[in-house]
């Protein structure tokens, strides 16, 4: 098949799981044999003369990375209006792909709706949709500032317009089924995958992980991701001083960039533990690899988590888990099995299950061992890849329907 895939993050220009996750169905696809064509964009803050648009064939996939245009806008300050001004480019760029047509666009998230949209009636095919996360998930069900609704009402008109739809975990199709009034009939359910050969370190830049962070071989713990209220980085500073009473001189390492490392930065020092806790920002994969073998335990403590591609990553390294059970980390790590499990917001469970995997490295060690047994059969991108086409495959054209603007609740929408 032809495949237009519409993304607003792809490696270089990576933002968070979503980049890694369309990298690696686009290159799957390639490789079995689709027309695989990725439409992105140049980092933000650039423009045509410093980041010109560019129209490669890298891994089998052809990317058309578009460049920003003229005005100013910020994506940070300026979020809808650069949205559609990314929007436009893409379509433009998608309506001049020489006498290229697709069989099918696939849209990634709802940054991408407005051009994703435009190209499938352009071209009079299937729109396929995959909704990585939802804005009232992010928020907890409230859509308290204007900004929240107008993101929820783009998310909303993307799952009503699009012809099939896609989550990452069970739990985020019944979210959207709720979230935007589809029938959970209509939404496939595809995990995203992991390459498990490419988190293979030499023990040489594991040591050198391990005396960087915990010079004097005390517990090591280790949370990496985006650093929001969401991903729970707060519950695991609150647990800190508990698990320090039983195994001393603990320490957290928190890799990764967002907006919240002040805040969570005073966390820290309210808990009397600042110096424990240490913010050590993005990481290259080298480096991100060997941190992640050389810990003890990866925490993810989310209180909101679609997928949980991050718990991948750790069982590919080898690395015992401890997350909490929100969304799709409760279909990702198996309790007792591949990992211990708590209640997002659950500060004393997650003191449970950090001392219990301190306390017993066997145990823990035999759970790794499991988890990254699971990603063969549970979470290959060759497979998930080969479902991805069936869903395409199996996509027609609804007929047009005029769609209204969705009625925006006061209160919380999961209450």
């Amino acid at each position: 098949m032809r495949v237009l895939m519409l993304s607003w993050e792809y490696p270089p220009v990576v933002v968070g799981g979503l980049g890694r996750h369309v990298h690696a169905l686009a290159t799957q696809l390639a490789a079995q044999g689709h027309d695989v064509v990725v439409l992105c964009r140049q980092p933000s803050g650039t423009d045509a003369i410093t980041h010109p648009t560019v129209d490669v064939v890298s891994e089998g996939v052809r990317l058309v990375r578009v460049a920003e245009d003229p005005a100013h806008f910020v994506f940070e300050k300026d979020l809808l209006a650069w949205t559609l001004a990314m929007g436009h480019a893409m379509t433009r760029a998608g309506l001049a792909l020489d006498s290229w047509r697709p069989d099918v666009v696939h849209a990634h998230d709802w940054l991408v709706a407005h051009p994703a949209v435009a190209l499938a009636e352009a071209f009079g095919v299937p729109l396929v949709a995959t909704i990585h996360a939802t804005e009232a998930g992010r928020h907890s069900g409230w859509l308290s500032h204007p900004l929240n609704q107008q993101v929820h009402s783009v998310e909303w008109w993307l799952a009503n317009r699009a012809d099939s739809l896609i989550t990452c975990s069970s739990a985020m199709r019944g979210e959207v089924a709720h979230l935007f009034e589809v029938d959970t009939a209509d939404v496939s359910v595809l995990h995203n995958g992991i390459e498990p050969g490419g988190w293979k370190v030499r023990a040489k830049d594991v040591g050198a992980a391990r005396r960087t962070y915990s010079p004097h071989g005390d517990p090591l713990l280790l949370f990496f991701g985006r650093i929001e209220w969401e991903k729970g980085i707060q519950d695991l500073i609150a647990a800190l001083p508990r698990i320090r009473r039983v195994h001393r001189g603990t320490r957290v390492v928190v890799a990764g960039g967002g907006s919240q490392t002040e805040w969570l930065q005073d966390q820290a020092r309210k808990h009397r533990v600042l110096r424990a806790v240490e913010f050590v920002g993005h990481l290259s994969d080298r480096s991100l690899a060997a941190l992640l073998t050389a810990a003890d335990a990866v925490v993810l403590p989310s209180r909101y988590e679609p997928f949980g591609i991050v718990a991948l990553e750790a069982a590919a390294a080898g690395t015992p888990l401890v997350a909490s059970t929100a969304g799709g980390l409760g279909e990702v790590v198996l309790d007792g099995v591949t990992g211990l499990s708590f209640a997002p917001g659950d500060v004393d469970g997650l003191t449970r299950a950090v001392r219990d995997v301190l306390s017993d490295p066997a145990s823990a060690a035999s759970r790794a061992r499991a988890a990254k047994a699971r990603l063969v059969s549970d979470f290959n991108w060759a497979t998930i890849a080969t479902d991805t086409a069936s869903v395409y495959a199996k996509a027609l054209v609804r007929e047009p329907r005029v769609l209204g603007r969705p009625k925006i609740a006061t209160g919380n929408l999961f209450t």
